[in-house]
């Protein structure tokens, strides 16, 4: 008998797709955070002070600790803060089951005249501290947090307490100062966690320009005379994508070998209902000169936990730790963040490979063309 022979393949058939002969290029993603596996780490507790909301998180780290100061909103819609700890970053291992500061919602108390403002966050409209900032200088630590008052005033207050006291958890915090003026909005802004040039400073605007104030003593911000005059406009940048709609600073800034490490909060201006976390290095010595950022973002809200809250497609970050090899850590950076303004988690990175990313670009000015809305 004859052999048989396998019948030919007719061109264009079989397992491999046609393909025009071109070489198909994988756009490569940038640097990405790694969230944890077992976020949420800080959930609503049925304490009448959190038992609706626990987000927007602050957090610095001493002695291989982790201190987390997070936004807690309770039975009756009013803000005030939280704390919890962690031995390895990832993992609360110490909770507050009360409150560690809390603001009193007296229209006397903070401004004489007041008039309603369109605003709320998060469902807090009963008013209180909101999105805390936490700065470790000189064995203090300082709290930048909004200031609002439930009517017509949202302003940046400034408050501190000894790092022995915070650490004992004896909440003597120091009595409160509005640095804001009255009657403006004014949102994210952090101190830094080193003098520049021998002095205190805030910064408290990105957009059109990064804008610092410098300080001696910040006894001379003392919420009555002096005040820091500073720009909310948030203009759109066309020549961006992702980050056109610049929201806001994130978590205090970060020393790296590169300069100041930023972690921001962003919109596409044609999509503003996802924001999306970037990361930019400022000059060390002139933190007013942007030297790189990220050309995509570093997270963004995919998890059930940032879509399914109060506010859907939301990641928002106020504390962020860096636990360098040469002190004992792993060279990771620790990125705490609120999902939905309902929880807490925690998203990684080794600090190299993000400072590695950043490196290869460049930042460019932002265009004159600006639109805002």
């Amino acid at each position: 008998m004859a052999e048989l022979k396998k019948p030919r393949r007719p061109k264009g058939t079989g397992s491999r797709p046609k393909t025009s002969g071109k070489k198909i290029i994988k756009k490569k993603k940038g640097a990405l955070l790694k969230r944890a596996v077992h976020n949420p780490i800080i959930e609503p507790r049925l304490y009448p002070w959190e038992s609706k909301a626990t987000f927007n998180p602050a957090a610095f780290e001493h002695k291989g600790k982790v201190h987390i100061v997070y936004r807690a909103i309770g039975d009756d819609d009013s803000s005030v803060l939280g704390y919890a700890g962690s031995d390895d970053g990832y993992n609360i291992t110490d909770r507050s089951p009360h409150s560690i500061y809390r603001r009193a919602n007296s229209r006397e108390k903070f401004d004489t005249i007041v008039f309603p403002i369109d605003y709320i966050s998060g469902g807090g409209w009963n008013g209180g501290c909101e999105d805390p900032r936490l700065t470790l200088l000189d064995n203090t630590v300082y709290m930048l947090y909004t200031a609002f008052d439930g009517w017509g005033s949202l302003r940046i207050a400034l408050t501190s307490i000894k790092l022995q006291d915070f650490e004992n958890k004896k909440w003597k915090w120091k009595n409160p100062v509005l640095i804001s003026p009255p009657g403006e909005i004014h949102k994210n802004w952090v101190l830094f966690p080193e003098k520049i040039n021998g002095k205190f400073a805030i910064l408290h605007s990105f957009y059109p320009n990064v804008l610092i104030d410098y300080f001696d003593t910040l006894e001379e911000l003392d919420g009555k005379a002096k005040f820091i005059k500073s720009n909310n406009t948030r203009p759109i940048d066309p020549a961006r994508t992702w980050d056109s709609w610049f929201r806001g600073v994130g978590p205090t800034p970060i020393k790296t070998e590169l300069g100041w490490l930023i972690l921001y909060h962003a919109m596409d201006h044609r999509n503003p209902d996802r924001y999306r976390m970037g990361a930019m290095i400022l000059d060390a010595n002139d933190p007013t000169k942007i030297l790189y950022r990220s050309a995509s973002p570093i997270l963004e809200p995919e998890e059930y936990y940032e879509n399914n809250g109060y506010k859907w497609g939301v990641i928002y970050s106020c504390g962020a730790v860096a636990k360098p090899a040469r002190a004992g850590g792993d060279g990771t950076l620790f990125v705490y963040y609120g999902g939905a303004d309902k929880v807490v988690g925690v998203a990684t990175i080794r600090l190299a490979d993000l400072l590695a990313d950043l490196r290869k670009h460049k930042a460019t000015k932002l265009k004159k063309q600006m639109t805002r809305i």
